[in-house]
C-alpha cells in the first residue's frame, strides 16, 4: 500500500508524505436508534496530528476513498474517518437515500467528540452524495467544524429530481440500479456492470415508469417508486431532501468543485453566489468535466487544491506564497476557475487535458491563469463575470441572426411513442458531456437555427436566456432547448441547454411567451465556427417523456402526439458576452 501511495502521489503531483499511518477497519458508530454504522479510521503516526477529516459515503470504504481520502490524508498528518452510511457496506439499518443523512451525520459527530484522538478540529469532504451529506449537516453546523470541501454536491435533491417539471429518469434510474448491485463481488460484479445498459432499457423505455422499473430494480430500491409518487414541489415529503438552509447557516470557509457538464452545476453556482453574498470565504473551481470526470480527469487539480485548502483551514498553516493574493487582487479563496476557450476541444467530451500552472506577468489581468490542453483557464474574482447582452433572433428558414426579427412560424410534431432522444449533456453517467449532435439535429422533430460563421471569437459567460414564443396543440407538452458550437466540418457540440414541462392549464393553441434560463457556461465560440440553437419536445431518457395526456408519473401509459409551433418574431436568444459584441456574416 505504501508503494501504491507513492505512485499515486507522484501521479497527482502531491507534496511528499509527512509521516507513516495506521488503519483500523470496521469501527462501530452507534446511532441514536441503536443501529451501528461501520467506518475505517486512518490515523497519522505523529505526535502533532493536523485535525480530522470526515467522509460519509454510500459507495463503500475501498478505492478510491481509501487511497485519496484515507491513506493520502493520514500520510500528511490528518486523521481520516471514512464511514459507510446506513444500509450500505456493513452498516446496519435500511438504506433510505438522502433523507437519512441529517440525523446520522449529527450522531457521527457526537461519536467523534468521545474519541480520545479527536482534537476538536473537523473538516468534512466528499463529492456528489457525499457532498449532500455535508450540506445537510451544515444546516446546523457543529462547533468543531473548521471547513467543508464539497465536490459536485447538491443541496436540494428535489430540484435535481423534478426541477424541470419532468422526472430526471436516466440519472436516477441508473443511480438506483447502481446502488442495488454495487456490493456484488468478483465475477458477479463484472457481469452486472457489463449488462447494466441492457438491463436498464426496460425501465427507461417502458410505461408506467414505476412498474417498468420493477424488473430492473428487483424490489430492492423502494425509494424509486416513492419519489415518482411525489412530483409536486410543495409536497412536505421533500422537506428531508432539501438543505438550502445550510447556505444561510454555514460560517466556515467552503471549497466548491464542479464541472461545466455536471448535472449539479447550477446548484454549485447557487452555493457559490449565496455564500459569497454573505461574506463567507468560498472558493469555486469549475472545470471542463462531467460529474464523474471531476473525480477522474480533474483529480490532479482537485486533490492538490483540496490538500492545500486543508493545510490552511484545518491545520492552520500559513497560506503558501503562490496562493497569496497579490496587491489589489481578489483573494484566491474567492475565485472561480473556468475554461474560457470552449471550442469543442475545451469541453473535450467530458475529459480534460493535463493542467499546468502558467506564471503571471505583472501586466496580466487580475487573477491566475491556468492552461488545459490547448485552452486557457481564467481565474476571476466573481461569477458570473461582467457581461454585455447580445441578442440573436431565429429566421423561419433556419438562420440565427444578430439583426431584426422576421415574422414567421415553423413547427414540428412530437411523438412520445418515438421520443426525441437525449445526446450527452449534464447527466450522471454514460454518454455524458459534450457530444456530436448532428444525427439528433437531422430528425424531423428537432428545429435548428444557425448563425453564419463568426468573424471574431465570442465568449459566452453566464446563463443564456431564450425568450420563446411557442404554441402547442396539446396542453400536455415539454420543450427542450440547447446551444451548440458548430465547427467548419459540421460537428455540432452542445455546451448549454434547458428543459421545461409546460403548464397544462394553458389552453391548447395559445401562444405562450416563455423565458428559459439555460445552464451556466463559460464557452468560447472561435472565429469560423457557428452558433446553433436547437428546439425540440424532449430529451429522452435523460428526462421522462411527456405522454401528451394527463397520466401521472406513477400510472401514466396512454400516449398522444403534439405539434409545436415557434413564432419567430417574438422569439429571441440573449447571450451574456464577456468580450465585445458579436460579429457575424449573413
Amino acid at each position: 500500500m505504501r508503494a501504491a501511495d507513492r505512485v499515486l502521489s507522484r501521479l497527482l503531483r502531491l507534496p511528499p508524505a509527512r509521516n507513516d499511518y495506521t488503519v483500523e477497519r470496521g469501527l462501530r458508530i452507534t446511532m441514536r436508534d441503536g443501529v451501528d454504522l461501520r467506518a475505517d479510521l486512518y490515523s497519522p503516526s505523529t505526535r502533532e496530528p493536523r485535525g480530522t477529516v470526515l467522509v460519509r459515503t454510500p459507495y463503500g470504504r475501498g478505492f478510491p476513498e481509501s487511497a485519496l481520502h484515507g491513506r493520502m490524508l493520514a500520510a500528511r498528518g490528518y486523521h481520516a474517518l471514512i464511514g459507510s452510511v446506513r444500509g450500505t457496506f456493513g452498516s446496519g439499518g435500511a438504506f433510505e437515500p438522502i433523507a437519512q443523512e441529517t440525523a446520522d451525520g449529527r450522531d457521527t459527530i457526537a461519536w467523534l467528540r468521545e474519541q480520545a484522538w479527536f482534537d476538536g478540529r473537523l473538516a468534512t469532504l466528499g463529492g456528489s452524495y457525499l457532498g449532500w451529506a455535508q450540506w445537510t449537516l451544515l444546516q446546523d453546523p457543529p462547533p468543531e467544524l473548521r471547513t467543508a470541501l464539497v465536490y459536485v454536491g447538491p443541496h436540494d435533491f428535489r430540484e435535481a429530481v423534478f426541477g424541470t417539471g419532468s422526472f430526471t429518469l436516466g440519472d436516477f434510474l441508473t443511480w438506483s440500479h447502481t446502488i442495488v448491485g454495487q456490493e456484488a463481488r468478483g465475477l458477479r460484479w463484472i457481469t452486472d456492470r457489463a449488462a447494466a445498459r441492457r438491463r436498464l432499457e426496460p425501465g427507461l423505455r417502458g410505461l408506467p415508469l414505476a412498474d417498468a422499473a420493477e424488473p430492473v430494480l428487483r424490489g430492492r430500491a423502494p425509494w424509486y417508486r416513492t419519489w415518482l409518487s411525489h412530483p409536486e414541489g410543495d409536497d412536505p415529503f421533500w422537506g428531508a431532501y432539501r438543505a438550502g438552509a445550510a447556505l444561510e447557516q454555514v460560517q466556515v470557509p467552503v471549497l466548491l468543485v464542479s464541472g461545466w457538464q455536471d448535472l449539479f452545476l447550477e446548484q454549485t453556482l447557487i452555493q457559490y453566489e449565496r455564500l459569497r453574498a454573505r461574506g463567507i470565504e468560498v472558493s469555486l473551481t469549475v472545470g471542463p468535466w462531467t460529474h464523474v470526470g471531476t473525480a477522474v480527469s480533474g483529480a490532479m487539480l482537485v486533490e492538490k487544491r483540496a490538500l492545500a485548502w486543508l493545510d490552511r483551514h484545518l491545520a492552520g498553516d500559513a497560506e503558501p506564497a503562490e496562493h497569496a493574493p497579490a496587491a489589489g487582487r481578489a483573494p484566491a479563496a474567492d475565485s472561480i476557475s473556468a475554461p474560457a476557450a470552449g471550442s469543442t476541444s475545451a469541453a473535450g467530451d467530458g475529459a480534460a487535458g493535463r493542467a499546468s500552472r502558467v506564471d503571471e506577468s505583472p501586466g496580466e489581468a487580475p487573477g491566475r491563469v491556468y492552461r488545459t490542453g490547448e485552452n486557457r483557464w481564467h481565474e476571476m474574482a466573481v461569477w458570473p463575470p461582467a457581461t454585455a447582452p447580445a441578442s440573436f433572433v431565429p429566421h423561419p428558414a433556419g438562420g440565427l441572426l444578430a439583426g431584426d426579427p422576421v415574422e414567421g412560424e415553423i413547427g414540428f410534431r412530437y411523438d412520445p411513442a418515438d421520443p426525441t432522444p437525449s445526446v450527452g449533456g449534464r447527466v450522471l453517467a454514460g454518454t455524458a458531456g459534450v457530444r456530436n449532435n448532428r444525427r439528433l439535429e437531422a430528425r424531423p422533430d428537432v428545429l435548428t437555427f444557425t448563425t453564419a460563421p463568426l468573424t471574431a471569437d465570442l465568449d459566452v459567460a453566464g446563463s443564456p436566456t431564450l425568450e420563446l414564443a411557442l404554441a402547442v396543440d396539446n396542453p400536455y407538452a415539454d420543450v427542450f432547448v440547447r446551444l451548440c458550437d458548430v465547427d467548419p466540418r459540421g460537428r455540432s457540440a452542445n455546451f448549454s441547454d434547458a428543459m421545461l414541462r409546460l403548464d397544462p392549464d394553458v389552453p391548447a393553441g395559445e401562444v405562450q411567451r416563455l423565458r428559459l434560463g439555460l445552464d451556466g457556461c463559460f464557452h468560447r465560440l472561435v472565429a469560423g465556427h457557428r452558433l446553433r440553437l436547437q428546439i425540440s419536445g424532449g430529451a429522452h431518457p435523460r428526462f421522462s417523456r411527456n405522454l401528451g395526456t394527463d397520466g401521472t408519473f406513477i400510472d401514466g401509459a396512454k400516449l398522444a402526439c403534439s405539434v409545436h409551433t415557434v413564432h419567430t418574431a417574438p422569439t429571441r436568444l440573449v447571450l451574456p458576452i464577456s468580450s465585445g459584441a458579436p460579429s457575424t456574416t449573413r
